[in-house]
């Protein structure tokens, strides 16, 4: 085979490399924007339990302020409300909160829930939980978030 057939056959050969690597990032984006779409369904749904479960609360406990999170931590709600608090002719705020979340989407394709919480000016409750999105069990993420909430107003009643 002469030098001009040889590189006749390289450059075949690196077309086809390039043919192939092309199909290979194809397929990547496609998943990537399946593993998106996936994500939003689940946060959409779980947004959605967050905001039913932190009403309830703030119906149980009068004086809760609700409020929609959506911001570049995640999306959820959030309740807050604050106290005063009379003790031998001193005036104090007492703040109180809880935010739970929903994470955005990353490239390690998680799904991650975050519950932060304050009672009476001290930072007293804090959760995570998170799974790869191919083995996401909803239902245990909804357990999570009436379980965090139900902790959380035990320990507001009792403060």
């Amino acid at each position: 085979m002469d030098f001009k057939q040889r590189l006749q056959k390289a450059t075949e050969r690196g077309q086809h490399a390039r043919d192939k690597k092309e199909r290979v990032e194809a397929a990547k984006a496609m998943s990537e924007e399946e593993c998106r779409r996936v994500h939003s369904g689940y946060r959409l749904e779980l947004t959605d339990h967050i905001e039913n479960c932190l009403k309830q609360l703030a119906d149980q406990f009068p004086g809760f302020n609700f409020a929609s999170v959506a911001d570049d931590k995640g999306w959820g709600a959030a309740l807050s409300r604050d106290d005063l608090s009379l003790n031998e002719g001193k005036r104090d705020n007492l703040f109180s909160r809880l935010t739970i979340t929903v994470a955005p989407h990353n490239q390690y394709h998680v799904l991650s829930i975050e519950a932060r919480g304050a009672i009476r000016n001290k930072e007293s409750f804090t959760r995570s939980h998170y799974q790869m999105l191919k083995d996401v069990d909803l239902d245990h993420f909804r357990q999570l978030i009436e379980h965090w909430v139900l902790e959380y107003a035990e320990q507001y009643a009792g403060a």
